[in-house]
């Protein structure tokens, strides 16, 4: 497969081009929009699949070179993200009747992945899954404020990696989980870490005053915002007389219901740091890059990422990042060089490494600039040429497969296509 790409992406329980941070919208849909246009703009056509999710919304309309379709499946309105199992169906039914003329499927998220995989084997072209977030087993103790999955899920994510042509994953921490967990061949697992705009986030001098915190995330106990709090009220307490009183940004919206984001703010009041923290809702990509360079630290508490693109996010803005070691938050965040990885989700250690950094400003600095030279390694561009690679690559492997498996029922190979079905009685696959 050489030349002009003909992709198809599909992302059916999130809108790509929505704000992250509303809803259940977050780094995938950066993820995916991002790396659609760097494509597009490397010449490819580009047509990105979605689910209507807003009356307010057009159903077809062109973004950044990408053709964007939204499928009306389901209401018109955002839905919880366990209201998309009964939509999988419908909307493979209507990805098919739009007649997608593509020589690549690529499914974000698990609910795309089982839409659009038997359109692939239909289309005789190739699919490739990214899931950015796995289903706990059954039998695992959840992380504070992991809801169980359901069974659906369960099955749809291990029957997905052991029948795509290719799994993308965005860290090697979600690669292992990809093989260990839901049983896919190492051979087809691929690591593409997500990019940055260095455009867009890049360092300015900080305002002096006081030093502010930002935790960009959804509002869902997973992001554990309210250790956030707990840790602004910590280092409050620690600063010296004569320090200023630092203050807390959280960039996010609620996923479901207001009950968490109450909670936040009852627990802020209890704190006594009411007036020291601003919910300020979802903010877009120039707003939360604003946010980002007017920042002396970036938090991310999560109990859980699969990679933590805010992290590297807050490194191109020339900003040091404080992080949970967990999931990819250890590829994303260099520690002790371009932030701090605190291990578990302790108050009192995480205030503590706050109130360090803020008081040191040279090694802050400095890890600032670290986080710069690291995220420049990172640009989109770069990483929409390794997934076009694999696009090439799962194409070259599926038609090697298929001239094997000719080989053995005497059927003939066109192109990038085979015919068996004629011989088999059964869809080609």
């Amino acid at each position: 497969m050489t030349g002009t790409l003909r992709i198809g992406i599909v992302c059916l329980h999130t809108d790509p081009f929505q704000p992250p941070g509303s809803g259940d919208v977050g780094g995938m849909n950066v993820v995916v929009r991002q790396t659609s246009a760097a494509m597009a703009a490397a010449g490819h056509e580009v047509t990105v699949w979605t689910r209507l999710s807003s009356a307010d919304r057009p159903e077809r309309e062109d973004v950044d070179g990408v053709r964007l379709r939204r499928l009306p499946v389901g209401p018109p309105r955002t839905l919880l993200k366990s209201d998309h199992d009964h939509l999988i169906e419908p909307f493979r039914v209507a990805l098919a009747a739009d007649r997608p003329q593509v020589d690549v499927l690529h499914s974000h998220h698990w609910f795309s992945g089982v839409a659009a995989l038997p359109l692939a084997r239909e289309l005789g072209v190739p699919h490739l899954q990214s899931f950015h977030s796995i289903a706990a087993p059954p039998q695992a103790a959840l992380s504070e404020g992991e809801p169980p999955e359901s069974q659906a899920r369960l099955e749809g994510e291990t029957w997905l990696a052991r029948r795509t042509d290719a799994v993308v994953a965005v860290s090697e921490a979600e690669a292992r989980t990809v093989v260990d967990r839901l049983g896919a061949d190492p051979a087809v697992v691929h690591v593409v870490h997500p990019g940055v705009d260095p455009d867009l986030f890049h360092p300015e001098p900080v305002p002096g005053g006081r030093p502010m915190l930002l935790a960009a995330a959804r509002l869902e106990p997973l992001k554990a915002i309210d250790l956030a709090i707990q840790t602004l009220a910590g280092v409050i307490e620690r600063r010296s007389p004569d320090a200023p009183r630092p203050r807390l940004v959280v960039a996010g919206g609620a996923t479901s219901d207001e009950a968490y984001p109450r909670s936040l703010a009852a627990l802020a009041e209890r704190l006594g740091v009411a007036d020291d923290v601003a919910l300020v809702g979802p903010q877009d990509r120039r707003a939360l890059a604003a946010l980002m360079r007017a920042s002396a630290l970036v938090l991310v508490p999560s109990h859980s990422e699969t990679y933590g693109l805010v992290a590297l996010e807050a490194a191109a803005s020339g900003v040091p990042v404080v992080a949970a070691r967990t999931g990819g938050l250890a590829e994303s965040v260099v520690d002790g060089v371009t932030g701090v990885l605190l291990p578990g989700w302790n108050p009192s250690t995480w205030s503590e490494a706050v109130a360090a950094l803020l008081a040191d400003p040279e090694r802050a600095a400095a890890l600032g600039a670290a986080g710069r030279a690291h995220a420049l390694e990172r640009r989109w561009e770069d990483v929409a040429e390794a997934t076009i690679a694999l696009y090439r690559g799962s194409a070259g492997a599926r038609l090697s497969r298929r001239r094997r498996r000719c080989r053995v029922v005497g059927c003939r190979v066109v192109g990038a296509v085979h015919d068996a079905s004629a011989a088999h009685g059964r869809p080609r696959p």
